[in-house]
């Protein structure tokens, strides 16, 4: 997609971001993240892509030490705007570079919902984890939610549009072109309305497990869990799964 970068989404999703996405309770997530948290070493957290805080300030609301990043001051707005969401420092950058504001290292970097595939090449992804990686302390983890890739869904030339809300003065639908070579999907989320359309884009890098399992191990990451869900369900290579990697001590 021509001109999208790091930034674009955040900035053209971020006043219907959370209306959007309401049905993505992060209360799981959250749950499960302190339970991580519990069993590894002390230290703040980092969220990649940070977004309007739909994770990070519940989690904080725990007595976790929050830091967040992400390319989009838009979200980041939103996200100081709610109660509690203006004492997490956010730094405004890209999350494959993982460089907050502060020399910390961290006992837990993590990414939720599909967030990790905004990165669009496999370079990027890489990076990321290995910059994740050079930020954690020893024992610390690095979380990830991924999809898993749902290329049956767009066997017919390689497209789809599905239709998200259906209602007497509007539309809401998502069409999506699917480029198997680079993995990747290029689309637009489409409000239509009676006063007019709204266009939301949105793109895509997507990877498989393995290819996440070899991108950890090149920057010295052990798999320790793969759930189908944050409840720790088992691993069934549908929806959204979870994996956590942890760095080895020395």
């Amino acid at each position: 997609m021509e001109n999208y970068g790091p930034a674009t989404y955040g900035e053209r999703n971020a006043d219907v971001y959370d209306e959007w996405h309401a049905w993505l309770d992060p209360a799981d997530a959250v749950r499960c993240l302190t339970e991580l948290l519990a069993t590894g070493p002390a230290g703040p957290v980092l969220e990649l892509a940070v977004g309007t805080g739909r994770v990070t300030i519940p989690l904080a609301e725990q007595g976790v030490d929050l830091y967040g990043i992400d390319a989009s001051e838009q979200m980041v707005l939103r996200l100081r705007a709610k109660p509690g969401g203006d004492r997490i420092p956010v730094t405004i950058g890209d999350m494959a570079d993982v460089a907050p504001d502060t020399d910390r290292q961290f006992a837990m970097v993590f990414v939720v919902f599909s967030t990790f595939f905004f990165l669009m090449s496999q370079d990027e992804q890489v990076r990321c984890f290995a910059n994740a990686s050079a930020r954690l302390l020893p024992g610390g983890r690095f979380v990830l939610e991924c999809p898993m890739p749902d290329l049956p869904h767009y066997q017919r030339r390689n497209q789809t549009v599905d239709a998200h809300e259906v209602g007497l003065e509007h539309v809401r639908l998502t069409a999506l072109r699917h480029d198997p070579v680079e993995q990747r999907f290029d689309g637009q989320h489409v409000l239509i309305t009676e006063s007019g359309i709204r266009l939301a884009p949105v793109a895509m890098r997507y990877a498989w497990p393995s290819e996440m399992d070899l991108m950890a191990r090149l920057a010295g990451l052990e798999r320790r869990q793969r759930w189908g869900g944050w409840r720790g369900e088992p691993f069934r290579a549908e929806g959204n799964y979870v994996t956590v990697y942890e760095k080895p001590a020395p």
